[in-house]
């Protein structure tokens, strides 16, 4: 295939380097001279383990040049990568301005193209950047309309500096966000020998997907250091710990705690929590991650509740509120913060969990809801059917199996908030409201 790569960086020198290693014909296009003068004498313009060998092989065997002509490399190619820089403004938003220039540039020189060219982003932008500025700017300046006249995509990488071409050859996951499958038909025939899981999906979720990584790695630093900092404190090895702690792929390190949703909680996480943020106070550490999780984890409890109030409607129902599908426990259960909340409020409410029957419950549930919350325990009914039949906003409060089936029973007039995501729907103005989708 014929490749044309905006932006002999970090990025593109890697892309450049290891296309043109799997025998395509690549064209570097930059705008500063020595690095095009460097490249076309097989010499690479970044410091990166094995690209200089590849893009020594490949100028050898002509399958890679550069040049600093727009028209001439987007004439010459099929498809065209963007990779160029985005870095911050003083305030912290992204500098799109090379982005854009590259766009003018590229729709520029498609507006003088026959074939259907794909225009490939793999620069790291905001989500709504590709619809906002990409899209827009190819579409002004080439007079012709992406998927139709040309295609669009958005292609994270996830290179890390010192191991990039490994990470290139062995990547997590490929990723395309196209605008039409024509064009991700054609940037697939890129990664088709690659052994990762290749997923396709619309341009802003991937957009979504780069930063949900790289702020996903500052969390696990900041955490891991906090960590580290607070057994020190307490004369324990914070290495020893967290490789501990790493050897657990079944929780830890694993997709099991990261669907969005509501709060936690339970008789375990606000308590080990609140515990070691004391801790750490009595020894006069200074925690922002750990101590910002039990305000972040009410915020989201504040955000459910403002969801049932914008709805104005007095009669409310829950379906489901132990902390978690299977189980009986109320400790500390956020829904129950809600019902509290909104009975303070002057709702109506009825509440229905098949799990939590006061006739069946002992020990310390029993004695929770019977000293603790027994405002809530009148409440109670005994089908999922009393609660329909009486409600106007319908609260979903775990993924019990016997749920899944309320669109089907709801009517018109009837909102569902969902706070588990029972069903895949995305929200539904009036009808079906997700908390986090």
């Amino acid at each position: 295939m014929k490749i044309s790569i905006f932006g002999m960086g970090y990025v593109g020198a890697v892309s450049a380097g290891c296309l043109a290693n799997d025998g395509h014909e690549v064209i570097g296009v930059d705008p500063n001279q020595t690095k095009v003068d460097l490249i076309n004498s097989g010499q690479t313009p970044i410091i990166e383990k094995d690209i200089g060998e590849m893009v020594a092989s490949g100028v050898a065997a002509k399958r890679l040049r550069a040049t600093s002509n727009v028209h001439e490399a987007v004439l010459d190619s099929d498809i065209s990568l963007i990779c160029v820089g985005t870095p911050s403004q003083l305030n912290g938003n992204l500098d799109l301005s090379f982005v854009r220039r590259v766009c003018e540039e590229i729709g520029s020189a498609i507006r003088e193209k026959a074939g259907f060219h794909v225009v490939v982003a793999r620069s790291t932008m905001l989500p709504g950047s590709m619809r906002s500025v990409v899209i827009p700017m190819l579409e002004q300046y080439s007079g012709k309309t992406a998927g139709r006249d040309f295609g669009v995509c958005n292609n994270p990488e996830f290179l890390r500096e010192g191991t990039a071409v490994y990470d290139y050859y062995n990547p997590p996951k490929t990723v395309i966000g196209e605008t039409d499958a024509q064009a991700g038909d054609v940037l697939v025939k890129l990664y088709e020998k690659m052994g990762a899981p290749l997923v396709r999906t619309d341009v802003e979720t991937a957009e979504m997907v780069k930063y949900t990584d790289n702020n996903w790695h500052a969390v696990k630093v900041a955490f891991a250091n906090e960590i580290g900092n607070l057994s020190k404190s307490l004369g324990i090895d914070g290495h020893k710990v967290m490789e501990i702690f790493c050897k657990d792929t079944k929780l830890n390190l694993s997709p099991y705690y990261m669907k969005p949703g509501f709060a936690f909680g339970g008789s375990c996480l606000p308590k080990d929590v609140r515990a070691l943020t004391y801790k750490a106070r009595t020894l006069d550490l200074d925690l922002p991650l750990l101590n910002s999780l039990m305000p972040s984890n009410q915020r989201q409890v504040q955000k459910g509740l403002e969801m049932v109030t914008a709805y104005g409607k007095k009669r409310v129902g829950i379906l489901g509120f132990a902390f978690k599908a299977g189980t009986d426990d109320l400790r500390e259960s956020p829904l129950v913060e809600v019902v509290e909340s909104l009975i303070g409020k002057g709702y109506e409410m009825k509440l229905y969990d098949r799990n939590v029957n006061l006739a069946a419950l002992t020990g310390a549930n029993r004695d929770y809801i019977l000293n603790h919350i027994p405002h809530i325990s009148k409440l109670m009914v005994e089908s999922m059917e009393d609660v329909v039949s009486f409600a106007e906003v319908i609260i979903i409060g775990n993924s019990a199996q016997e749920f899944r089936n309320i669109l089907e029973q709801i009517k018109p007039g009837q909102v569902v908030v969902d706070l588990v995501r029972i069903v895949p729907n995305k929200s539904e103005a009036g009808r079906y409201d997700g908390i986090c989708w």
